[in-house]
């Protein structure tokens, strides 16, 4: 049996959010930095369950690393072996279940615990141990990004959603190792419409506006903001810049070069199938997104495909149902592939028709 604590652990009400402080007692969330600690902390909520109850009777732990905060519970592994762990033990430091499988448990006072998706810690130690690394192997430091600074920028969503959610781990070190860092002063003109493409921009700090010219009128896009990311449309579709974007306040910016960004983003996030593989996927619940202008839609769309122009798909974001699988096309592939970048930045699960309706057997 475990022995608990001098100073037994607080209890929480529960349904409320444990604080960073706790979570930096367990293993391995302790290596983990304050910024992402605390990002967790925000995720995480207590959970109670009475004395002689099984905390776990509705629902399995797979998946989950779970920590007893508070109270003993006893853990049955069978053929005789049995232990109780007390909250605030050494024990407790680590996952219920972790290092020895147990095939029943029973509350021996009213516990306290909380459950974190493995998937997500995954996630967030990855990036955290990356983000060190690439501190200590940088040759100038000074001359790229604050790679602590970049890992607390990159929020949780957006490492499991978002762009780099879909990154294989070795491009990850590379990435923090590539951004280059530059500031950039209110009104400055950071890329211009009708400009080549040339570098992926992330806003660490201040506030950018994005402007399009049609017909001699400036119409306003967006504003960006800390974590924002800009300039991917040119990079995919290897097409001119299609707005013009303006610091609103002064900020910090972070750059990839279009060679980077080819290698590290595009080719993972970029996901190619053939006319076959795509008529396959849409019989099994896929849907057909047709990015080109009305015009040219309605006049050989596929059957079933619904129409987001290419400019509008930024308004799609939120409407598109998440869980759903979505194929894109245009005529060539150069439209399609910059809306699938920017959809699957979103965390949204998307194909791009290969070759788009020009491409080998078009038509199904």
């Amino acid at each position: 049996m475990a022995t608990p604590s001098k100073t037994a652990p607080e209890a929480f009400p529960p349904g409320t959010r444990v604080g960073a402080a706790a979570l930096k007692g367990l293993d391995p969330l302790s290596s983990l930095s304050d910024v992402r600690l605390q990002e967790l902390a925000d995720l995480c909520y207590i959970e109670s369950a009475g004395r002689n109850l099984d905390p776990f009777h509705t629902g399995s732990i797979a998946g989950q690393s779970v920590y007893l905060l508070r109270g003993e519970l006893a853990l049955d592994y069978g053929q005789g072996r049995s232990e109780v762990v007390v909250g605030g033990s050494a024990d407790a430091r680590y996952a219920l279940g972790k290092r020895r499988l147990f095939t029943s448990a029973r509350a021996v006072t009213e516990v306290q615990l909380i459950r974190i998706d493995d998937d997500l810690l995954d996630i967030m130690l990855t990036w955290d141990q990356m983000a060190r690394r690439g501190q200590m192997v940088a040759q100038e430091p000074a001359a790229g990004a604050d790679w602590g600074a970049l890992s607390g920028l990159l929020g949780i969503n957006k490492l499991r959603f978002g762009a780099f959610s879909q990154l294989p781990p070795a491009h990850i070190e590379e990435l923090l190792r590539r951004f280059e860092r530059f500031e950039a002063k209110e009104g400055e003109v950071i890329i211009r419409q009708g400009s080549e493409g040339d570098y992926y921009y992330l806003v660490e700090s201040g506030k950018c506006h994005v402007e399009r010219t049609v017909g001699g009128v400036g119409m306003a896009l967006a504003e960006l903001k800390s974590g924002d990311t800009f300039g991917e449309e040119a990079l995919v579709s290897e097409s001119k810049r299609n707005a013009t974007v303006t610091m609103k306040t002064d900020g910090s910016l972070l750059r990839l070069s279009k060679q980077d960004f080819d290698v590290l983003l595009r080719e993972p996030l970029l996901r190619e199938i053939n006319m076959e593989q795509a008529q396959q996927r849409v019989l099994e619940g896929a849907e057909w997104i047709d990015v080109r202008y009305m015009s040219e839609y309605q006049y050989d769309k596929l059957p079933g495909a619904v129409n987001i122009p290419l400019s509008e798909i930024r308004n799609a974001f939120g409407a598109l149902d998440i869980d759903k699988e979505y194929v894109v096309y245009c005529q060539s592939g150069r439209r399609s592939s910059a809306a699938a970048f920017l959809l699957a930045q979103r965390g949204y699960n998307v194909y791009v028709l290969e070759g788009g309706l020009w491409g080998g057997d078009r038509m199904p």
